[in-house]
Parts: C-alpha cells; structure tokens; sequence
C-alpha cells in the first residue's frame, strides 16, 4: 500500500480502489454515499488486503 493510494482513499475513496475492480469501487462509492468516513475506512482495508 503506497502512500499515494493513502492519500487518495482519504481524499476520494472510490479512486483509490480503482484497481481492485468494478466490485470493490461500487461498494466504496455506496460507502461514500452513506457518509465520508465508512468510505475511507472501507477504501483502506480494501487496499490492506494481503489477497490482492
């Protein structure tokens, strides 16, 4: 997880999952609706799962 993926899931959560596919920006962008910070916390466990 680089800094700038950080940087970004805290400023625009959807963006920085771009690369874990369709699925995982959809819930982030769900996430985001429902208020900004289930969106980032969401984003960063997303871009802290060691599967991917």
């Amino acid at each position: 997880m680089s800094f700038f993926r950080v940087l970004l899931a805290i400023i625009f959560p959807p963006l920085s999952v771009l690369g874990k596919g369709c699925g995982s920006v959809f819930i982030i962008f769900l996430l985001t609706l429902c208020g900004w910070i289930p969106g980032v916390i969401g984003a960063l466990i997303i871009l802290n799962n060691p599967k991917n």
